[in-house]
Order: structure tokens, then sequence, then C-alpha cells
């Protein structure tokens, strides 16, 4: 699996990115979002228990994501007609403020190693990525167990002071400073 460091893979996939069939569909790849940081998480499957919690509560705090310049964006190994239909038809996923990758080839997932051997899907997993397209921050949950976004977003922050931060730092906490 890539690591914090190293550089976030070339990529370029379909995503759905609304409802109505005119425009739901877009190519999206390293230069889509050039320069800003990208919050990018997979999940296992639509149409399950755990991932409609996860993006939408992803989707609750993405204001704050975007306040802070990043972008975020979900996906799986499912095609994006499959996405189209779960936004479609799942109340909680039908205003998705942001794409919805579709790995179908399996290519993104297994460039960044998160393709789950025994079930051939995607792991849960997030990768924050700064502008300069480097991994900044990866979390990884086994597939029955979804993520906190709030402790995300605290990365996040983090990250974008480029201070030392402490355990539990929150945004406009001290940091650490080392005379």
């Amino acid at each position: 699996m890539l690591s914090v460091g190293e550089k976030f893979p070339q990529f370029k996939v379909k995503a759905t990115v609304s409802n109505d069939l005119n425009t739901a569909f877009v190519d999206i790849d390293n230069n889509t979002y050039k320069g800003k940081w990208l919050v990018v998480f997979f999940y296992p499957k639509d149409f399950t228990f755990v991932c409609p919690t996860e993006i939408t509560g992803f989707a609750e705090v993405n204001q704050q994501f975007v306040d802070r310049d990043a972008q975020i964006l979900t996906g799986s190994t499912d095609s994006e007609f499959v996405h189209h239909a779960w936004r479609t038809h799942h109340k909680d996923l039908n205003s998705l403020p942001f794409p919805m990758l579709a790995d179908v080839k399996r290519e993104l997932t297994s460039a960044l190693g998160i393709l789950d051997k025994n079930e051939g899907v995607a792991q849960r997993a997030t990768f924050i990525v700064d502008p300069q397209g480097i991994i900044r921050f990866v979390y990884v949950t086994d597939l029955s167990v979804g993520r906190n976004p709030a402790e995300v977003l605290r990365v996040l922050d983090a990250l974008q002071t480029d201070e030392l931060c402490p355990c539990n730092w929150k945004q406009g906490e001290d940091v650490i400073k080392v005379a």
C-alpha cells in the first residue's frame, strides 16, 4: 500500500457527479483539482450498509473541507452507472456534493495497494493528498468498520498548519514550538 510521503498515482476514471443522466458522468484525473488538497476515500461496495453512513458523514462536513481548499472524492470498484443508481435511489446520497469515482478496472485501487485480496473490492481507505500530489495521511479500517470524517478533518487542519501538532490537537489550539 502506498503510504505517507509517496506520490499519489496517476489516474483517470469516470465519476458520477449528479443524478441527471445528461450531466451525471465526467472524467476525473490528477489535474482536475490541481493545486487543491484532496481527501480521497474508498469504500467496498455500493448498496451496502456501512458505506452510506460514511459517505453521508463526509457530505455533512463537505463545506468544512471546501473552506480549507480541499476537494473530497469518494469511490469504489463499482461502475459509474451503479453509483448513479445508488445516488438516485438512496435518499441520503441523492444530492452528494462530491464526485463518486468508478474504478471498475481496479487500476487506481491496485496502484494505491488497497484492493482487498479476499473480496476483490476497495478497502475502506482514506488518503489526504497535498497540492503537490504527495500523500500526507493514510487511514484504513476493516471492511466492517466505518470512519470518522471529523478525525480526517482534524488531521487536514493539522497538516495545513505545517507545524508540530500534539495528540487530539484541534484547529485554533496551540501547536508545539521547539526552541
